[in-house]
């Protein structure tokens, strides 16, 4: 999914057809209308079948917003990529990115940015900014500058750097234009405004007797430029032309002996790119240029570079680039850097960019998951979980309790079998079978299978095709019964947080509904995300560990999905005794509140806890009271210090 308002201009689609020519399935929304080089232009489709327009509210390039309907249903269809072709203070960023919090998409996304002055917005435009790099996987820029102030900023993910992409089709040299003679040809191409620096252009024409110079575009500066030409006295060598595109474009330029781009650098603008520096050396024009912006990086050996605002510097520049060894030099430089900057490119670029982003698809595809089983206690139900797999899988049982009778189970049904030496909890446990893996070589996808869970072999190849329909899903779930009462057991759970655990206070917690983790009881992880995310955090002896891992993978962009499969579960065969599994799942909840929002997180998360348990040790009765009060009493004192003792 890109969206881009520029790409109403049909020649700057060239990027999106070469990704679909690429293979990429793309949707670009783009402005239904917009306002490029001073003229209004509507997004004609053509046979761009991949394109479609929003209405725009606002017109100025970075503080716009568009028609959220249709962001929304593109959000919706769950795209593997956002690619945000905008910059990160933009407002329609914002839009986009909030659209795609309240859809709880976590598609991860890419940005844009030329932005090469190092500014500090007002607010609330500097918290979009922030939010934007705090969740952006890249931002690619088309100028060193821009990268470096992003990453100044506080961006983590990476800044590739990928030039604005130029159309060479029509930009071909004359072969035959021979070294400049006496009276050399300039040329300008772009807008005539003071920043542009045309005014130091034609003071340096001045200083060039017979020299010409041949300006092409249009805008405010267009009547004070005339009147300074009449006052220089290079009215009658300067040719004011006006606007040109397409092919009358590539006949000026192969007019000229040399372009200048004497642009000037203000408080708040430099060049961001230079589009007409490649497009006139892709016709074989070398290139002046002001010292200034992203000029430098474009033009690099293939042209001359002065000082900006400098016009006896612009005169030296354009003399020694007409001399004959320098301009035969130039010419062939520039025609090879040129080459750079093809839509082609481009979409190699970008192409390299979204495959970093999102992971390969099909390394663990192809083969069968292995499956993890955490062993304690009564063999039994591990017998019933690795009878309903028939030995069909690759199958590890690491065993907490070490216990022979497990090991007999394991043997029984071709099982491998791992004796820790210890209780480890689960978590360590998962560990100790994911590092016994790696040393056999590539980690394939793993199922995590409780041994009082059941399902069957068709069961898990369905989670496993849902797992690789998208390169973004980190983990799939299950859907389950209760085996006793035939009922759905709920496995989508939201991520716990001290807002919601208010939430949960004061009786909303049915609306507390989001789809933020699947239970771990069977669970099916993708192995390049066990790679990007890492083991599972063995600071969580029971309880919250998948829900950690699962948290840490949608930080970090990944997707978690579940299959609607035939699986049953039946809980609480840990231990048998449920003040203990009480007490251990508390303690794994204030670990995951400490270690993801901190100690005052978990203070307002605690307070939440202790007082909506009091309230219902109030009015409640039998029981559900009593229940309540030892909630409220554990809380207090702190679930993770009463639950020490239950640990080895």
């Amino acid at each position: 999914m890109r969206i881009a308002h520029h790409a109403v201009v049909d020649a700057w689609r060239e990027r999106e057809r070469q990704l679909v020519a690429r293979g990429h399935r793309l949707r670009l929304l783009t402005a239904r209308r917009w306002n490029e080089g001073g003229r209004d232009i509507e997004l004609v489709a053509g046979c761009d079948g991949f394109v479609s327009a929003a209405p725009t509210l606002g017109s100025h390039p970075n503080g716009f917003l568009m028609d959220p309907r249709p962001i929304w249903r593109l959000i919706k269809r769950r795209p593997d990529l956002i690619d945000l072709h905008e910059e990160p203070f933009a407002l329609v960023t914002a839009e986009v990115l909030l659209l795609r919090a309240l859809r709880r998409n976590r598609s991860p996304y890419v940005l844009y940015s030329a932005q090469n002055i190092d500014k500090r917005y007002p607010i609330p435009i500097r918290w979009f900014e922030r939010w934007a790099l705090r969740g952006a996987s890249a931002v690619y820029v088309c100028n060193r500058e821009a990268g470096q102030i992003l990453r100044r900023k506080g961006l983590r993910g990476e800044t590739p750097l990928i030039p604005l992409g130029v159309d060479l089709s029509s930009l071909e040299p004359d072969d035959a234009r021979a070294v400049p003679g006496g009276s050399p040809v300039v040329g300008y191409v772009g807008r005539l405004e003071a920043h542009k620096g045309v005014d130091h252009l034609l003071r340096a024409i001045a200083e060039l007797p017979g020299w010409r110079l041949e300006i092409t575009g249009d805008g405010r500066d267009l009547g004070r430029l005339q009147r300074l030409a009449d006052e220089l006295g290079v009215s009658d060598r300067v040719d004011f032309a006006g606007f040109a595109s397409g092919s009358a474009l590539a006949d000026r330029y192969r007019r000229m002996d040399v372009l200048c781009v004497p642009s000037v650098p203000t408080p708040s603008w430099k060049e961001q790119f230079g589009r007409v520096a490649v497009e006139a050396m892709a016709c074989g024009v070398p290139v002046v240029a002001s010292r200034s912006g992203a000029l430098p990086d474009v033009v690099d050996d293939a042209g001359l570079l002065a000082e900006p605002g400098d016009a006896s510097d612009i005169a030296r520049a354009l003399v020694e680039a007409v001399s004959t060894e320098t301009w035969t030099r130039l010419r062939e430089r520039g025609l090879r850097r040129a080459t750079r900057f093809t839509w082609e490119e481009v979409s190699r670029a970008h192409d390299d960019m979204y495959r970093r982003v999102v992971l390969p698809n099909d390394r663990a595809a192809s083969r069968d998951p292995v499956v993890v089983v955490v062993a304690y206690g009564d063999p039994g139900d591990l017998d019933g979980a690795l009878a309903r797999l028939d030995g069909a899988l690759t199958t590890l049982v690491v065993d907490n309790s070490s216990s022979p009778q497990t090991a007999a189970v394991a043997a029984r049904h071709g099982a491998d079998y791992i004796d820790p030496g210890a209780n480890l909890g689960f978590g360590a446990g998962v560990n100790v079978a994911l590092a016994a893996l790696r040393a056999k070589g590539d980690l394939p996808d793993v199922l995590l299978l409780n041994p009082d869970a059941r399902i069957t072999m068709s069961g898990i190849q369905r989670m496993q095709a849902r797992l690789h329909e998208s390169p973004s899903t980190a983990a799939v779930g299950a859907t389950q019964t209760d085996p006793e009462r035939g009922a759905r057991a709920r496995v989508w759970w939201p991520f716990p947080h001290p807002l919601r655990a208010w939430v949960e206070a004061v009786g909303l917690g049915a609306l507390n509904r989001a789809h933020g983790f699947a239970i771990g009881s069977v669970l099916l992880l993708r192995a390049e995300a066990l790679g990007a995310i890492g083991d599972f955090d063995e600071r969580f002896f029971l309880y919250a560990e998948e829900v950690d891992w699962q948290k840490r993978a949608v930080d970090q962009g990944w997707r978690i999905e579940v299959a609607d499969v035939n699986a049953t579960h039946v809980g609480g065969a840990t231990s048998s005794d449920s003040d203990v599994r009480d007490r251990l799942f508390h303690a794994s909840a204030e670990t995951y509140v400490r270690k993801h929002f901190g100690s005052s997180g978990w203070q307002v998360y605690r307070a939440a806890i202790v007082i909506g348990s009091a309230v219902r040790a109030l009015v409640l009765k039998g029981e559900r009271r009593a229940q309540a009060a030892r909630r409220r009493d554990l809380y207090r004192a702190g679930p993770e210090r009463c639950a020490r003792g239950l640990r080895p």
